[in-house]
């Protein structure tokens, strides 16, 4: 099975697919530079696959590709963030505090 990440911005998500199934998304908002990204979801029958991982990777990736910064509400993505620290320089250095987010420098 393919497994790919895909923009569907006229419905402000992310979609997870495995070959053509829709089976994640990851709602985001974007506004003066800024990705928000509040919630994401996988379905249950393909949990344990790391599918909300490859998920949450796509968006991070597109927002580094359009020089976004990332506001990470989801408790899924700010976790993922923190487990992959290359990643925190998507959260703005002054909203890190906010997310519970170490600065890069400390």
């Amino acid at each position: 099975m393919e497994t790919s990440v895909v923009d569907v911005p006229d419905r402000g998500r992310f979609e997870v697919r495995l070959d053509d199934r829709v089976v994640g998304l990851a709602s985001y908002h974007i506004e003066n530079g800024t990705m928000t990204l509040p919630h994401t979801e996988v379905d249950p029958s393909v949990g344990g696959r790391g599918i909300g991982k490859i998920l949450v990777a796509g968006v991070l990736a597109a927002a580094r590709e359009r020089g976004l910064h990332v506001l990470p509400y989801c408790s899924f993505i700010r976790h993922y963030i923190q487990q992959h620290p290359e990643t925190v320089d998507l959260v703005a250095e002054q909203d890190r505090p906010h997310f519970g987010l170490e600065t890069a420098d400390r």
